[in-house]
């Protein structure tokens, strides 16, 4: 047991405040250890003289009060006196002073504690050993305290120095060969394609409009949907902030007007028109067909309808025609993220959008506000 935790046990023995199984486990340690029932002994008797030494400062109060009186009514002259009453009159003179210091450095108990130490010397040696276990223990804080703040320091330069050659260290310059689009479906980094954009890919990037980009990694693959999931792993990524746009899990009516955003080039294309069937290629039930116009890099563009949902992912288009795309349902995402989460449990925190914040604004601030969360994915 530790000195101060020792001496902290004692107090509470001597006190009456352990717990009777407690009191009864110290008790057999006095027993046992002559050391701690000799710290006992000595700490009720500091504890005894300290009472003393406050008895001693009342009836000390209540002689001055006395002097005090006798002198205002004249009874005594205080300059007159000598010896024993002399100094209590100069208690009563220098009380206040004497009182601020006490309370400051508590000087009035130790000179007070010394003459009684004096006339005691069991009790100097207890008080010694004490003050002497309370020394050490504080030698000891304040080593710790000192290794503390040095391991601090260094952690924090080491880290600095690590995060300097990490910023120099940037990553060797990569020919990307194809590419397509891709869209957050959570702020903190995770993203839809298809999986024939980034399949077979050696390495991944994703470019946001303002031309940063950002290293990526698949997480999941759905190759019977052509859905692909990506998480951004680059250190220097920050989250855009909330999404604006949901993901839909119902079904869009024929001729619906709806909506795209993509990358067939190094610029983000807008395109609109409306949903032409409600299958996909040789009837597809996992997909529908829109009729619009599209490249081959809206290859994982979002399809939204009028209310900025996420209504399908474009998945290609068909051999020599341009008029129309495929896109796979908007709901299969939910059935991706939900075999994720079954994979590890890190995914569990994903939170994909439910509710579209661009509900009720105008196509032109709908785009302005999307525009921000579709990317260009490019693979190597």
């Amino acid at each position: 047991m530790e000195d101060i935790q020792l001496l902290e046990a004692v107090e509470r023995y001597i006190r009456g405040e352990m717990k009777p199984d407690e009191r009864v486990h110290f008790e057999q340690l006095r027993k046992t250890n002559a050391e701690v029932d000799q710290l006992v002994v000595e700490h009720t008797l500091f504890i005894h003289q300290m009472n003393e030494v406050g008895e001693l400062r009342k009836f000390i109060s209540t002689l001055n009060e006395v002097h005090t009186d006798l002198a205002e009514k004249g009874s005594i002259n205080s300059d007159k006196l000598k010896g024993k009453a002399k100094l209590v009159y100069l208690w009563k003179r220098y009380k206040r002073v004497a009182t601020i210091a006490a309370t400051i450095a508590g000087i009035t108990t130790i000179t007070i504690s010394l003459l009684v130490w004096s006339v005691t010397p069991k009790t100097e040696d207890a008080v010694t050993k004490l003050n002497r276990k309370l020394e050490t223990q504080n030698r000891k804080l304040e080593t710790q305290q000192i290794h503390t703040t040095n391991l601090s320091k260094a952690v924090n330069s080491l880290t600095e120095k690590v995060k300097e050659i990490d910023d120099k260290n940037e990553s060797p310059v990569i020919n990307y060969t194809t590419g397509g689009t891709g869209f957050l479906i959570d702020p903190k980094g995770f993203l839809v394609t298809n999986t024939h954009v980034i399949e077979n890919a050696r390495n991944i990037a994703v470019e946001r409009p303002d031309g940063k980009e950002f290293r990526a990694e698949v997480v999941y693959i759905d190759k019977a949907r052509d859905i692909a999931i990506l998480k951004i792993t680059d250190k220097k990524f920050k989250s855009p902030g909330a999404i604006p746009y949901s993901i839909s899990k119902s079904a869009v009516a024929l001729a619906a007007p709806v909506f795209t955003l993509g990358y067939p080039g190094s610029k983000v294309v807008y395109g609109e028109g409306y949903l032409s069937s409600e299958s996909g290629y040789n009837g597809d039930s996992t997909s529908c067909q829109v009729t619009m116009t599209a490249s081959k890099g809206n290859s994982g563009s979002p399809i939204l309808n009028k209310n900025g949902e996420v209504i399908g992912v474009v998945n290609g288009r068909q051999s020599n025609v341009n008029t129309f795309v495929f896109a796979t349902h908007a709901k299969y995402i939910y059935s991706a993220v939900e075999e994720l989460k079954k994979k590890d449990t890190i995914y569990h925190r994903i939170k994909m959008p439910s509710v579209s914040t661009i509900r009720t604004a105008e196509r032109e601030q709908q785009v302005k506000k999307i525009e921000e969360f579709v990317y260009i994915v490019k693979v190597n």
